[in-house]
């Protein structure tokens, strides 16, 4: 392995991602040559009498030696087989070992620090399980200090002498970072930037590395500033010399440097961001290392003063680029169109940018591409806003641009991996171009129900019901104006497109994900409701399933229409607005609300004529504005969960609705202003519905 290590860098960080490592483990040492009364002695003993087919004491030869191509699945069956006893045993084999090499050192034999090169790989390999194991209070042995008394043992020994002891070590001491004390961090922190710079075999440079991404976050700046202008220009040397794994190491390790030093970051834009634009435009048809490269970016543009330097260096690049062929505009353009981003910057990447994008979109037959230049343009509106529509010499040329683009995404013929991120892009012409985009609001909905009709990804169908969510609340207060447009708008198959959308947006609004788009869709579902136009009573839609036996989740959208109950479009609608009550509550309750909900749930005992009536009647237990609190306090916490689109979110206003106080607002109202109609609909919902909206209602 040092010879192969010596020769490819890339195999020595393939193998660490990979924890491989071959040895040969010559003879068959036997059981009775180690200490007798040990854990593992009679533990195995007993076991292996019972008929298990595994031995401790093989294990604890194999930890002994680094051979452990399958370490962790190995120490999984330890546990199940041995408990905690088998980690002592496995921990006592690798103590027993590093006193070998102490005296294989002393005797002068050179196969000491191979000994302990062995253990350091084994600690590693197995540093997940044994810190849970540590932490869980399975076992008790001071991992730190066992780390910290291998590697510092051998921290004078010379780096040149034996390089491939000192990256185990580097890479053992980033693993177990979280135990090992502070000082001994700082000193291999110190070690790391310095060894990155030095002339030592590749694989030191990469165990520096791992080392710096790991401990960098959390070192103290003030000691690592006068190092600074080193370290990054020790990185920016590797990158020359790295490709494939360790290309992705060194990329990782500049990211985590500057974001170190973010305010100090700016200093070194000029060393650190030609050397990342070349590696960038050499990969950018590698997907991973390309987007490594934009990362590298991206912490540089965020940090103080960095966007102005960095937009100035990267456009000579991208242009180029986006006018060639086959070249994608990849994450590079729409990362530097950030919502932060000042005005100027905005428009100079429009000025180098924004035609070729546009080109793409309606010439490219390559998805990807076309997914890549939506995004673009998305983002050159969030951030030009109206704006931009005066960038051009022709007043008109901008958005006639944007309308043909979205002409192209909306096609009906048009492969629905194509228009995939349409929805955001549609979503950011009415957002920001309202009135530009007034004029063709009847067109638009003709296309978007179209589009919907022929969509074959479910993604692409939900990200377009946000867009009717949205032009729902943008049509407030005539939402009935907006209702009849779609009706008065034929769809194919259905008696207009509002019973289309209905029937879709129903079917589909349990599925839609992200707290911006559920905020959005519930709210509009809400004010539909309330308009109580005509036409909602005349719409059936699907309800539940006739028999649900053995059908999955999965599996209901190809069932026959004949398979599910239909029920009234308001009926639906409640229904479906109780269900997010009901989805609050579980998030409150699994947020130790669980006695809170109980209460409750346990006091509701009124029959169904009288659920108007108890709703103004007083509360009981803890007071129902604190229950209203625990709801939304789950729900917000909750919305860091998920991996909203920000372009969507950040940028609208609906995206502050507090939709507890919003349905609970909404529920009140409905009451107030149609008790009768109100009772009636409640009487075709699930106990469980009910006694959701009851709670509100209490609140």
């Amino acid at each position: 392995m040092v010879h192969t290590w010596s020769r490819d860098a890339n195999q020595f960080v393939a193998d660490e991602d990979d924890a491989t490592y071959s040895c040969r483990v010559s003879g068959d040492p036997s059981p009775t040559s180690h200490k007798q009364g040990t854990a593992f002695e009679w533990q195995n003993e007993g076991r292996y009498k019972q008929g298990v087919n595994w031995d401790l004491n093989r294990w604890r030869i194999l930890v002994q030696y680094g051979a452990l191509p399958m370490g962790v699945l190995l120490l999984e069956e330890v546990v199940n087989s041995f408990g905690s006893e088998g980690i002592y045993a496995i921990i006592d084999a690798m103590r027993e070992r590093f006193n070998e090499s102490e005296r294989e050192k002393a005797a002068g034999s050179a196969a000491w620090w191979r000994i302990r090169e062995s253990i350091l790989f084994a600690l590693a390999d197995l540093s997940d399980q044994l810190l849970d194991a540590e932490a869980s209070g399975m076992i008790s042995v001071n991992l730190g200090n066992l780390v910290e008394q291998i590697v510092t043992k051998d921290v004078g020994t010379g780096v040149h002498e034996y390089p491939f002891l000192y990256a185990r070590i580097f890479t053992s001491v980033a693993k177990f970072s979280s135990v090992i004390s502070h000082g001994v961090l700082e000193h291999f922190l110190h070690a790391a930037i310095k060894g990155v710079g030095m002339n030592v075999p590749p694989p030191v440079k990469m165990g520096a590395c791992q080392a710096l991404s790991q401990l960098l976050p959390e070192a103290n700046k003030e000691n690592i500033q006068p190092q600074l202008m080193g370290l990054f220009s020790s990185l920016t040397d590797l990158l020359h010399q790295a490709s494939d794994e360790t290309l992705h190491l060194v990329l990782e390790t500049l990211q985590a440097s500057i974001k170190a030093v973010r305010e100090a970051a700016v200093s070194f834009e000029s060393v650190v961001s030609p050397v990342v634009l070349n590696t960038w435009a050499l990969y950018v048809s590698d997907p991973f290392l390309s987007i490594d490269a934009i990362e590298v970016l991206e912490a540089l543009k965020n940090a103080p003063g960095g966007i102005h330097p960095l937009v100035s260096r990267i456009l000579p690049h991208i242009g180029p680029i986006l006018n060639k062929p086959y070249q994608q505009p990849d994450g590079l353009v729409a990362g530097s169109l950030d919502l932060n981003a000042p005005s100027d910057v905005i428009k100079a990447i429009y000025d180098t940018c924004f035609d070729a994008v546009i080109r793409i979109v309606l010439q490219s037959d390559d998805h990807s591409e076309m997914q890549n230049a939506t995004q673009c343009l998305a983002s050159f509106i969030s951030g030009g806003r109206e704006e931009i529509l005066s960038w051009a010499a022709d007043s008109g040329f901008t958005m006639r641009s944007l309308l043909d683009a979205a002409s192209r995404l909306l096609d009906p013929g048009l492969e629905s991996s194509g228009s995939l991120f349409v929805g955001s892009y549609i979503l950011q012409l009415i957002l920001h171009l309202p009135l530009q985009m007034a004029m063709h609001i009847r067109d638009l909905v003709t296309a978007l129900v179209r589009r919907m009709q022929s969509a074959q990804i479910v993604g692409l169908k939900s990200s377009l019901l946000l867009i009717f969510a949205r032009l729902v609340h943008m049509s407030v207060p005539h939402v009935e104006q907006f209702i009849d447009m779609l009706i008065g708008i034929p769809a194919e198959g259905y008696e207009n497109s509002f019973v289309y959308v209905m029937s879709e947006w129903t079917q589909k609004q349990g599925e839609i994900q992200g707290a911006y788009q559920i905020k959005v869709t519930t709210s509009a579902l809400a004010l539909l409701l309330s308009t109580r136009h005509a036409e909602l009573n005349k719409v059936n839609v699907l309800g539940h399933l006739k028999s649900a036996a053995g059908i999955t989740t999965r599996s209901k959208a190809k069932l026959a229409p004949d398979q599910w109950t239909l029920v009234p479009l308001p009926v639906k609608i409640l229904a479906l607005l109780a269900d997010t009550v009901i989805e609050f509550q579980e998030q409150a309750m699994a947020d130790d609300e669980e006695s809170d909900w109980e209460e409750i749930q346990g006091g509701v005992a009124e029959s169904n004529d009288s659920l108007l009536l108890s709703a103004a009647a007083p509360s009981f237990g803890r007071t129902t504005y604190g229950q209203l609190e625990a709801m939304a306090k789950a729900y917000n916490e909750n919305e860091e969960d998920w991996d909203d689109d920000d372009l969507l979110s950040v940028s609208d206003q609906l995206n502050g609705i507090n939709l507890v106080n919003y349905l609970a607002d909404f529920f009140a109202k409905f009451v107030h202003s149609n008790r009768q109609l109100f009772d009636h609909l409640c009487q075709s919902l699930a106990q469980a519905q009910r006694d959701a909206i009851q709670t509100l209602l209490r609140c």
